[in-house]
């Protein structure tokens, strides 16, 4: 779990930058380079892909860490978790190299998308791949709040009464999936649906204005996670002060902390 999360915060920073060194291309940098603006546009594609990708994995983590509570931390393994974040981030490194490897309206002005130089055409591509990946996540959302639902159920039923920390962790996890998919639904739709009818005759304060949130869910989502996961919260009282504070629940952890 936490190698995911160090993988969504390193995209997220890399997306960050992403954007501002695109910006620094188009509009700062003199005389402009084919080259620059094309490994701006790259490493901005590569990092957002990652985010996004990052993003997903975590879901698929928690879905199935519910769905074989039983089983699935015994079988998974530290060495299979870091070879599927590297495949993935070599996928995405791969999507950032599309705009070098023909992906570019460089060589024919009018068939640039408002994510320039990548072509309208392409960036429909991204767009719909990207709505398809969030229908995804949220669909896996569901079901992991229906099984922590279940779960927790069947712990009262077992126990003849409602188990209060299970149910309690079973709110909180779910409240945070439920922040975390509001808050990346508000920040990349409208950038998303932007970029399916708007091209590159459109005014580019539109763009940046559209692609500022997007990049703030990138700020977002590690701060989410730091202050809602109780193991991170820990750690980061360790490094910083040394210590755990004693408000921090010694309770074991359960299935529904998601």
């Amino acid at each position: 779990m936490f190698l995911l999360i160090g993988s969504l915060a390193l995209a997220d920073l890399l997306a960050g930058l992403g954007l501002v060194a695109n910006f620094a291309v188009r509009y700062l940098l003199r005389p402009p380079s084919e080259a620059a603006e094309l490994a701006a546009a790259g490493l901005l594609l590569a990092a957002f892909s990652a985010s996004v990708c990052s993003l997903l994995a975590i879901t698929v983590d928690r879905y199935l860490s519910l769905y074989n509570a039983l089983t699935y931390h015994s079988e998974r393994t530290l060495g299979f978790t870091c070879a599927m974040v590297l495949l993935m981030w070599l996928l995405c490194l791969g999507v950032g190299l599309l705009p070098l490897l023909g992906w570019n309206c460089l060589r024919d002005q009018s068939s640039c998308s408002i994510l320039r130089p990548v072509t309208k055409d392409n960036a429909a591509v991204l767009a719909v791949t990207f709505l398809l990946l969030f229908a995804l996540m949220m669909q896996l959302y569901l079901q992991i709040c229906k099984i922590a639902f279940r779960h927790a159920q069947q712990i009262a039923v077992q126990h003849q009464f409602i188990a209060t920390a299970q149910a309690t962790s079973t709110r909180k996890g779910l409240s945070t999936l439920s922040l975390i998919l509001g808050t990346f639904a508000l920040c990349w739709i409208p950038f998303a649906i932007y970029s399916l009818v708007a091209d590159s005759s459109y005014p580019a304060v539109y763009t940046y204005s559209l692609a500022l949130p997007a990049t703030c869910n990138s700020l977002i989502n590690p701060i989410i996670y730091a202050f809602r996961n109780p193991d991170i919260q820990k750690s980061l009282w360790l490094a910083c002060c040394g210590c755990i504070p004693s408000t921090f629940s010694s309770r074991p952890r359960t299935s529904s902390d998601v």
